[in-house]
């Protein structure tokens, strides 16, 4: 989708690609489901399993529906309850942890153990990044050629993708990624060429709070140009720009891609620009403006 009224006040054009009308309202359903038949028949009877608090939980769960198997998912109790509910509504086993990463570890443990099944990661996945990838690809396909691509990142899976398709499907498309100042471990590890973790990260961007994978970590660090911190006041600026202007539900952080153009975080004047909003999953009791 444009915008003329945004084009016209960044001296730009931006497309932005709309994940937030994907299935499950998020682009975790492109990896999810190529994951999920890229299983060989005998190993995908004995179903797949992740924990997963948030959108790839009602991905996996979604994709393993398609192909008829199972889906283990485990979730920390505190999981919000229209989440639980989504995963049960596309056939997920819901096996419910403390809510720490070493009680999901140890609890998706007994639960593979138990089942067979084998492990999704939601971002340090090849065949993940591979259908993560395909958002990006589409944009290239639509829009035609593109100056630069903004991308949020999380765990990196969206960005990793995004960076393999601009450089094999682009012409000297640019890959910038974004990422809120308080959850800014992406940009430092980038920066330090090592992963730095992320460690208690304060921002409203909830669906950016992961560390980078091992796995998608030297894809990045090869093919993105600049990783960019933005304000929560420039996240929610963008993400009440995007509502007001171009009607579009978005989740906080699919605006960070927004609020880098308006903190002049990225130059745009005169560039053809692809903006990824990643997805609209927002809790619309909860709006922050």
């Amino acid at each position: 989708m444009t915008c003329a009224t945004l084009d016209s006040r960044f001296h730009t054009s931006l497309f932005f690609k709309c994940e937030n009308f994907q299935k499950v309202g998020a682009f975790k359903s492109r990896g999810a489901v190529n994951a999920v038949y890229s299983i060989d028949e005998l190993e995908s009877q004995k179903g797949v399993a992740t924990h997963s608090s948030g959108n790839h939980a009602q991905a996996l769960a979604r994709a393993a529906l398609l192909r008829n198997i199972p889906a283990y998912i485990v979730m920390p109790e505190n999981a919000p309850k229209v989440k639980v509910e989504a995963v049960k509504g596309y056939g997920g086993k819901i096996t419910f942890c403390k809510p720490t990463l070493q009680s999901r570890e140890d609890t998706i443990k007994v639960v593979m153990a138990e089942t067979g099944a084998m492990e999704v990661h939601p971002y340090d996945n090849y065949t993940i990044i591979a259908g993560q990838a395909t958002a990006a690809k589409e944009m290239l396909e639509d829009t035609g050629e593109l100056d630069l691509i903004l991308c949020p990142v999380g765990g990196g899976g969206l960005l990793a993708g995004t960076a393999l398709s601009a450089h094999y499907f682009g012409k000297n498309t640019m890959v910038i990624a974004c990422e809120p100042l308080g959850a800014d471990d992406a940009c430092r590890s980038f920066k330090a060429g090592k992963i730095i973790p992320s460690v208690d990260p304060k921002t409203i961007a909830d669906g950016l709070l992961t560390s980078l994978g091992k796995r998608n970590f030297p894809i990045i660090q090869k093919h993105v140009k600049d990783i960019v911190t933005v304000s929560e006041e420039a996240i929610i600026e963008a993400m009440r720009l995007v509502y007001e202007r171009m009607k579009l539900v978005i989740e906080p952080s699919s605006a960070v891609v927004l609020a880098a153009i308006i903190e002049s975080k990225v130059q745009v004047e005169g560039k053809r620009v692809g903006l990824i909003l990643s997805g609209g999953n927002v809790d619309l009791k909860n709006l922050p403006f």
